[in-house]
């Protein structure tokens, strides 16, 4: 389990992280979100030891990082940065080795990935000679070619087709079913929504909210429900049931009241318009995350 506890991390007088603390245990899809500017690459760098924090502290299994851990970590950065002129094999195999991999199993390695990602007719290529696309699949590799326990993806998706970022999907997971930690940092909120179980909500250098995605969801997501129908539907607007209607056409989306069950509201209606659909809707991440950095 990695912890980060009372994480401070000021700039000259300004608070870029202002006491966060979260912790991620593995098997775990971690979602790290906020808006441009929020803190979130500041916690990375943190937890990476690649600044020092102003108070705090990042654990791993309740110890402090120690230098031989780094090599445990994985990291995909949103500003991707490899080098352009040189070979694949050659990018691969140098990352590879300053986490501690001998050149022999390092090109064992690159191939296997290479292989898994259907790209090893570049293996000779310079990577500028690669599609965007496939240079974004390279970086991967050298996130992840080590093996570490704890992986850190920061917009892992950037640049990739529906086709590549299902295939990176796909590879997230199987990480999880092998018991990594992973910790996912977007302004994305639907992949966030698709992957993350856990999710820290950060603003300005402080914690919105965390927890559960399921619970977060029940907490703030309101009660809402759909319909489909023919008819007039005029006769919603001024139910007291009803917080927020809005109506397209033969289609409304309507927000109740906290204490309405959607079932009673149901039984209200169904005699006065001819219904095609009636659904409860979970509200988006998205949705959450918009009303919530408002509010902050």
């Amino acid at each position: 389990m990695i912890e980060v506890q009372n994480l401070v991390k000021e700039f000259q007088h300004t608070f870029a992280v202002d006491d966060i603390s979260f912790s991620v245990k593995s098997g775990t899809i971690f979602g790290l979100l906020g808006p441009n500017g929020a803190g979130k690459t500041t916690t990375i760098r943190t937890v990476l030891n690649i600044i020092k924090p102003t108070s705090g502290k990042v654990l791993f299994n309740g110890e402090p990082i120690k230098k031989d851990f780094l090599n445990k970590i994985g990291y995909l950065p949103e500003e991707r940065g490899l080098y352009k002129k040189s070979k694949v094999i050659d990018v691969i195999v140098y990352f590879a080795q300053l986490k501690n991999m001998s050149r022999t199993q390092a090109i064992s390695e690159a191939d296997t990935w290479l292989n898994r990602l259907n790209i090893k007719q570049y293996r000779n290529n310079k990577l500028e000679e690669l599609s965007k696309g496939n240079q974004q699949k390279i970086q991967f590799i050298t996130a992840v070619i080590h093996n570490p326990d704890l992986m850190i993806f920061d917009e892992p998706f950037a640049g990739f087709d529906p086709i590549n970022q299902q295939e990176i999907r796909e590879l997230i997971f199987s990480f999880i079913s092998a018991g990594k930690i992973i910790i996912l940092s977007t302004h994305q909120m639907e992949t966030a929504e698709k992957l993350c179980s856990e999710i820290f909500l950060i603003n300005k250098g402080k914690k919105v909210t965390s927890g559960n995605l399921a619970r977060i969801k029940r907490e703030f997501g309101g009660n809402h429900v759909e319909i489909k129908f023919n008819g007039n539907a005029s006769f919603l607007s001024s139910m007291n049931e009803v917080v927020k209607l809005d109506t397209y056409n033969n289609y409304a989306e309507i927000e109740l009241k906290d204490e309405v069950e959607p079932s009673v509201f149901l039984k209200q209606i169904i005699d006065k318009i001819e219904l095609t659909h009636f659904s409860v809707i979970e509200p988006t991440l998205n949705s959450i995350f918009i009303n919530l950095i408002e509010q902050n």
